[in-house]
């Protein structure tokens, strides 16, 4: 496990509900690493990226379940959190759904997936896609109804997300737009949170994670994802590499891991936890 070495930022961090797992079942005689099942014990906290978190949850419990008297607990509120609790000590391990910047050069990162964002409205919006400068002219405020784009003569209802979520960086970047700029008719948390924003006004415009609103469109959710620059927002497009709104999923220690945060980031990054990558319409990072 080679770690690659990132950049810090510190970010206000966002309260939010966390999620526990300890499993005592054993799915085979040994862990990963070839030790025998319980040979590690104790509690790793893992905070951050609500776009990761289902994910790390299903990964915490297989892992839990090779190690009878670990415990794995997940909780999220952003990327911004992740990467502050970890710079000052307060969770074991980060999730962070974006790449880290230049000032991020003291923490290992360990990709294990990849996600793109992308701009979701309502199945029933006629608008089949947006260039690059009628979004900034939408969440800028210089477009305001859906009939300047092609749509039908009603308001367009901008859904942002707070500050600390891995999208909103990614987003404002890509789009150069200035957060505070953003004229937005509701301030959402994470991507459950906007999804259903749309899904509930046809009017409504959002971005989310590429992997997040699949899921929800095969679940038969009343949206549709956009194309950005053409490009359709799908797997197979961010496996390629030719969707430009893609980041890496990360897993970020302060430290180089050892003992159990090793082995745990070594499983998230073995064959044992792409079956878990895919599940959640992620694109594993090497595959």
């Amino acid at each position: 496990m080679q770690p690659e070495r990132t950049r810090i930022v510190v970010w206000l961090w966002v309260a939010s509900a966390w999620l526990a797992i300890h499993c005592t079942g054993a799915l085979a005689a040994q862990g990963p690493s070839g030790n025998a099942a319980g040979a590690y014990s104790g509690r790793l906290l893992v905070t951050g990226s609500s776009t990761m978190a289902p994910m790390i949850v299903e990964i915490g419990r297989r892992f839990a379940a090779l190690h009878r008297d670990v415990r794995i607990v997940v909780q999220t509120g952003g990327s911004g959190r992740g990467i502050s609790d970890v710079i000052h000590g307060k969770a074991d391990i980060g999730m962070a759904s974006r790449a880290l910047t230049a000032q991020e050069s003291s923490l290992y990162s360990f990709a294990i997936a990849r996600d793109g964002i992308c701009l979701v409205v309502h199945k029933n919006n006629t608008v089949q896609k947006l260039d690059n400068r009628q979004v900034a002219g939408i969440y800028g405020g210089a477009l305001t109804n859906w009939k300047k784009v092609g749509g039908r003569d009603a308001a367009i209802a901008v859904m942002n997300a707070r500050e600390g979520y891995a999208s909103v960086e990614l987003f404002t970047h890509y789009f150069n737009i200035r957060y505070t700029d953003i004229k937005a008719h509701a301030v959402l948390g994470d991507n459950s949170e906007r999804l259903q924003a749309v899904i509930g006004n046809p009017d409504a415009i959002a971005y989310t994670s590429v992997g997040s609103a699949q899921r929800q469109a095969a679940q038969g959710a009343a949206i549709r994802l956009l194309p950005v620059e053409g490009v359709a927002a799908t797997q197979k497009n961010i496996r390629s590499g030719n969707f430009p709104l893609s980041r890496p999923l990360l897993l970020l220690t302060k430290e180089p891991p050892v003992g159990l945060r090793r082995e745990f980031i070594n499983f998230s990054l073995s064959s044992q936890a792409t079956e878990v990558v895919v599940q959640h319409d992620f694109v594993p990072y090497l595959d």
